[in-house]
């Protein structure tokens, strides 16, 4: 269904345009001609469900600019990971590498409902959530690749990015769901109406810190919105096997809970504006589960069929792609047409195709000793000797050189 209605500013855009805007210039009359206009979103029923909570609304406006502007984000990140996958079998990439081909819709559709001032903290599946937080493409590939242009110049690799606003890539498992607890007491502490998003997989679903968290955030009122991104396979092992409750969003017990279509972008963007609305309208904490799907394995070194069938992947792919989905809903509300979206796709390929050669070009870091203290605190607040294992390893911050050498 699509009704137009009276034109107003297009929702204002988590980061400044032209952070992304490589990818996304304007390629068709029709792109810039109606991106104001507003369209009627009509939500299938079976896209929420609560836990002691009135779920969003199945229906809501948004302007057509902002679904082009997801789709756009949602098939370079795609992009981005496929030349992460060619790339580390090419051996450019070594170590973990974990990749989130199809779930890039929770990225995406959170980043679009929030602004610059939350934060988002999130486990090792992170590239798409450091390329929407603002960080470049090349400076995602960069960092694979351990290059000193990366976006924390080549010492964190896949699991450990950060850029403002986002705190990880964590590599432990949980240990990023009380860190943003602490990101969350942060906001209150400060007083402001921002929140953070906490972000987990169900295979973290089950460690104590989580509960724990929960816990301190409810008793304290915390704007935390606890995310868990249900792909299924925690690993290898499917959740049914992990979890005696597999209904995540129900794990918060005394924190109400919101499970989502995570393959539908419409259903978390809908979702995302109203988790940020509760949790920044004094009610405490929420719980959210994205019922989501990886194509993928776990990590480059999982083939992803010894615990799943190759026809369980291509049934997710062909009925459920958050992508191929978007793109329905942009020709039925005449936003693009057919040959404008094959337009933005290969604008999209081609933009990756320049960042992969722009990260493949750039150095790595040099051999100094000096680079691997760089970044233990923050510039202007070092102490003045760091001690080492040993004496002899002590790092003297106002010589830049060992203290006693």
């Amino acid at each position: 269904m699509l009704r137009l209605l009276a034109k107003r500013p297009a929702a204002t855009r988590a980061f400044p345009k032209v952070v992304r805007s490589l990818a996304t210039e304007a390629t068709s009359t029709t792109e810039t001609s109606n991106l104001n206009e507003v369209v009627d979103i009509n939500l299938p029923d079976y896209s929420f469900e609560g836990y002691k909570l009135d779920v969003p609304s199945l229906e809501y406006t948004t302007e057509k600019g902002t679904l082009l502007q997801m789709y756009k984000d949602m098939i370079i990140i795609r992009r981005m990971e496929m030349a992460a996958d060619a790339l580390y079998k090419a051996k450019k990439i070594r170590g973990f590498c974990h990749l989130s081909v199809g779930q890039e819709a929770i990225a995406v559709g959170i980043e679009n409902a929030i602004t610059p001032q939350d934060d988002i903290i999130t486990s090792y599946r992170c590239h798409g959530f450091t390329y929407m937080r603002g960080s470049s493409v090349q400076e995602v590939l960069a960092e694979l690749m351990g290059r000193r242009s990366g976006v924390s110049r080549g010492k964190g690799g896949s699991m450990h990015m950060y850029t403002n606003g986002f705190y990880g890539g964590n590599g432990i498992v949980g240990a990023q769901v009380p860190l943003g607890t602490g990101l969350a007491f942060a906001h209150q502490y400060r007083e402001n109406k921002n929140c953070t998003w906490t972000l987990y997989g169900d295979g973290a679903a089950n460690q104590g810190q989580v509960f724990e968290s929960f816990n301190m955030a409810k008793l304290w009122n915390l704007p935390c919105i606890y995310t868990c991104e249900n792909n299924k396979y925690g690993m290898g092992t499917s959740a049914a096997r992990s979890s005696a409750l597999t209904e995540y969003y129900k794990r918060g017990q005394y924190i109400p809970g919101l499970k989502v279509n995570g393959m539908d972008i419409l259903a978390v963007y809908q979702a995302a504006k109203f988790a940020k609305d509760w949790v920044c309208g004094d009610n405490g904490p929420l719980v959210i589960e994205f019922e989501t799907y990886r194509y993928g394995g776990h990590s480059m070194s999982d083939p992803g069929t010894t615990y799943r069938t190759r026809e369980e992947v291509q049934n997710m792919r062909s009925r459920n792609d958050p992508i191929a989905g978007l793109k329905a809903h942009l020709l039925e509300f005449n936003i693009a047409t057919e040959e404008e979206i094959k337009a933005f796709d290969k604008s999209a390929r081609k933009y990756v195709d320049e960042q992969v050669k722009l990260a493949d070009a750039s150095p790595p870091p040099e051999a100094k000793m000096d680079i691997l203290f760089e970044d233990v605190y923050v510039p202007g607040s070092e102490i003045p000797i760091l001690r080492g294992r040993i004496r002899d390893d002590s790092w003297s911050f106002e010589k830049n050189g060992f203290a006693y050498k």
